[in-house]
C-alpha cells in the first residue's frame, strides 16, 4: 500500500527497516540532516565515528561478521574520500556493504558546487554499484536493488549518493519487500563430476576463502573434509572458516606461508577452491598455480561466474553460493581415499612451524610467540581477534588457532587502520563476546581516535598495539632492496597506555615476557566489568621483524647479495 507522503529520509529510513537493519556507522553531515532526523524515532542505532574512514571500516566488520550489508553514512566530498578505503577494502574482501553519501542538491550538480563530486566515477571501479537517487519516489526501488546486489553472487558494496533536495522533498510510494540474496547452486551432474575427479586424485588439497559462508555452510564443509579424509587449507586472512583444531586442517595459504604447504599445494594433483578467488595473496603471486592452466586439476567453487576462469581456467567451474555448494558436498558419497597418512603430516607440518621460532629460543625481552601462546590459553574459543595491515599480523596469522567461522577479522585489501575500528565494530555487534585487537604502532595512529567511539559505545574491545617505532612492513623491504639505507620508516610514537586512559580507558605497557599474561588478565577483567576498552602497549625491539628473519640478517644477505653482483 501506499504511505501518506513522507520525506525521501524517512522514506530511506524506513527501507532500512524493512530490509533489516539494526545499525548503522558514520560521521554526521548537513548533506544528509533529514536522514539523521529520521532516524532519532527508529529502531536502528547510528554510531557516530570520529573519522569516515573508521566509519567504513566498521560497516565493512558489520558485513563480515554478519553477512547483512554493513551500512555507512557519511557527508559530500571530503567524507566521501574518506570512507573510501572501506569500500575498496569490502570489494576485495567480498563484504557486503552500503554506502549512502550526502550529496549537493539537484540545483546546484555539475557546477563544481561545494564538495562536489561525481560518485560514478570516483567509485566506479571499487563497487559492485554506484548510483545517486534523484527522485524521493524511487528511494525504495534503488534500496531493494542495492541490497540485492550487495549480496547476491559475489558480495559487494553499493554506494548510493543523496542530493540534498531529493531527501527533504516529499512523496507518496509504497514500500518494497525485504530484500533475498540470490546464489547459484550446483547441477547434480557437477557434483558427480567433482566426485570422478576426487576419486581419481592421489594428493588432493582443498582451499577455503571468499564470501556467502554461513555457520552451516562451514559445518558442511567440515563434514566433506571429514567424510573424505581431505586435507583443507584457509586461504589469506579467511583463516576461521574452519576450525584451526579441526584434524583436516592443515594451515593458511597467504603471505608467509608454511613453505612445506606451499609444497602440498604445488605437488598436489587436485585442488578444489571452494570460495576464494585465487589471487595474488592466495597463490604467492601467481606461483603456487600456473595461470592461465594450472599443472594441478582445479575444482574452482565461487559465488560470480565472471570470476571463474578469469585468472586461472578450472577443469571443473561452478557458479554457486557457499551453502548451496557445501551442502551438496556434505551428501555427496564418500570416494574411497588413499591420502589418509597425508593430512596426518600435513597436520604434524603445522605444528612444527607454530612452534617457538628459532630466533627466540635463545631468549628475547618480549618474546611475542609467547604472547600469543598467553591469549590461546586466555581467550574462549569464540574470541574474535582482529586486526590490519603490517607485519606484525603474521604474528596472529601462523601462531593463533581460530576457533571457527568469525572469529577472524582482517582486510585481504591489506588496508592499514582496519585493526581499530574492526575490533570496536565486533564488540558492538557482539558484546558477549571477547574481542582482542592486533594493532601495529603506525597503523594505530591512523584510526586509532575511535578509541573515542568504542567509550561511548561501552564496546570493551581489548587493543594490542605492537610498537617498533617505525612502519616495519616497509622498513623490512627497505632492508632487502636498500639495505642501510632507512629513509620515510622510522616513527615517534606517544604512550600508547597513556592515550587510552586519555580516552576514558584501561592503558598497560609490556616490555618484559613475564609481564604480559598479568596485564592481560587485567585488561580482559576490565573490559568485562567496565564495558570500556584496554590498550596493552607491547615494547619491543625492532630488529625482530618477522618470526623467521631479523632486520639485521635481512640486511647481511641484501648487501652480500649486491656485492656477489
Amino acid at each position: 500500500m501506499t504511505h501518506p507522503s513522507r520525506t525521501g529520509g524517512q522514506i530511506l529510513v524506513d527501507a532500512l527497516s524493512i530490509h533489516g537493519v539494526d545499525t548503522a556507522f558514520g560521521v554526521p553531515g548537513e548533506s544528509y540532516l533529514d536522514v539523521l532526523d529520521a532516524l532519532h524515532d527508529s529502531n536502528i542505532r547510528f554510531v557516530i565515528n570520529r573519522q569516515e574512514g573508521g566509519a567504513a571500516f566498521m560497516a565493512e566488520a558489520y558485513g563480515k561478521l554478519t553477512g547483512k550489508p554493513g551500512i555507512c553514512f557519511v557527508t559530500r566530498g571530503p567524507g566521501a574520500t574518506n570512507a573510501s578505503i572501506g569500500v575498496h577494502t569490502a570489494y576485495q574482501d567480498s563484504t557486503p556493504m552500503i554506502l549512502f553519501i550526502g550529496q549537493v542538491g539537484n540545483d546546484f550538480v555539475d557546477r563544481e558546487a561545494f564538495q562536489e563530486i561525481d560518485y560514478r566515477r570516483m567509485y566506479g571501479q571499487m563497487a559492485k554499484w554506484v548510483a545517486q537517487i534523484d527522485r524521493a519516489d524511487r528511494i525504495p526501488e534503488y534500496l531493494a536493488r542495492a541490497f540485492q546486489v550487495a549480496t547476491s553472487g559475489r558480495p559487494g558494496p553499493v554506494v548510493l549518493a543523496l542530493p540534498e533536495d531529493m531527501l527533504v522533498s516529499l512523496a507518496e510510494v509504497a514500500d518494497t519487500r525485504a530484500y533475498t540474496p540470490a546464489h547459484g547452486a550446483p547441477s547434480a551432474e557437477q557434483i558427480a563430476q567433482l566426485r570422478t575427479m576426487l576419486a581419481e586424485a592421489e594428493r588432493p588439497v582443498v582451499l577455503l576463502g571468499g564470501g556467502t559462508w554461513t555457520a552451516q555452510a562451514c559445518a558442511d564443509l567440515a563434514q566433506f573434509a571429514e567424510r573424505n579424509h581431505l586435507p583443507v587449507g584457509c586461504t589469506f586472512r579467511f583463516q576461521d572458516l574452519l576450525d584451526n583444531a579441526h584434524p583436516n586442517y592443515i594451515g593458511d595459504v597467504g603471505i608467509g606461508i608454511n613453505p612445506k604447504l606451499a609444497a602440498r599445494v604445488k605437488d598436489a594433483d587436485l585442488i578444489i577452491a571452494i570460495g576464494p578467488r585465487l589471487g595474488e595473496m592466495t597463490t604467492g603471486g601467481y606461483t603456487l598455480l600456473a595461470a592461465p592452466v594450472p599443472a594441478q586439476r582445479l575444482v574452482h567453487i565461487h559465488p560470480d561466474p565472471e570470476e571463474l576462469g578469469s585468472v586461472y581456467q578450472g577443469e571443473l567451474m561452478i557458479a554457486a553460493g557457499m551453502p548451496q555448494a557445501c551442502a551438496m558436498l556434505a551428501a555427496m558419497d564418500p570416494v574411497e581415499a588413499t591420502w589418509h597418512d597425508s593430512v596426518t603430516q600435513a597436520r604434524l607440518e603445522l605444528a612444527a612451524w607454530q612452534s617457538q621460532p628459532a630466533l627466540l629460543r635463545e631468549g628475547v625481552p618480549l618474546d611475542l610467540w609467547q604472547v600469543v601462546q598467553d591469549l590461546q590459553s586466555a581467550l574462549p574459543a569464540d574470541a574474535i581477534i582482529t586486526n590490519g595491515a603490517g607485519n606484525y599480523a603474521s604474528w596472529a596469522h601462523r601462531f593463533y588457532r581460530y576457533g571457527g567461522m568469525r572469529t577472524q577479522l582482517a582486510p585481504t585489501n591489506g588496508a592499514m587502520g582496519y585493526a581499530v575500528p574492526s575490533g570496536v565494530a565486533a564488540k558492538i555487534v557482539h558484546p558477549e563476546r571477547a574481542v582482542v585487537t592486533f594493532a601495529g604502532d603506525g597503523e594505530f595512529m591512523m584510526t586509532g581516535q575511535e578509541l573515542a567511539t568504542a567509550v561511548q559505545y561501552g564496546a570493551g574491545v581489548v587493543i594490542l598495539v605492537f610498537n617498533n617505532n617505525m612502519f616495519g612492513t616497509i622498513r623490512m623491504h627497505q632492508e632487502r632492496t636498500y639495505p642501510g639505507r632507512v629513509s620515510g620508516t622510522n616513527l615517534h610514537n606517544p604512550d600508547f597506555a597513556a592515550l587510552a586512559r586519555a580516552y576514558g580507558g584501561h592503558g598497560e605497557v609490556v616490555d618484559q615476557t613475564a609481564d604480559f599474561a598479568p596485564a592481560l588478565a587485567r585488561a580482559l577483567a576490565y573490559t568485562a566489568q567496565e564495558q570500556l576498552p584496554a590498550v596493552i602497549e607491547l615494547r619491543y625491539d625492532g630488529n625482530l621483524i618477522t618470526p623467521n628473519a631479523t632486520l639485521e640478517m635481512m640486511r647481511a644477505q641484501a648487501e652480500a647479495a649486491k656485492g656477489a653482483r
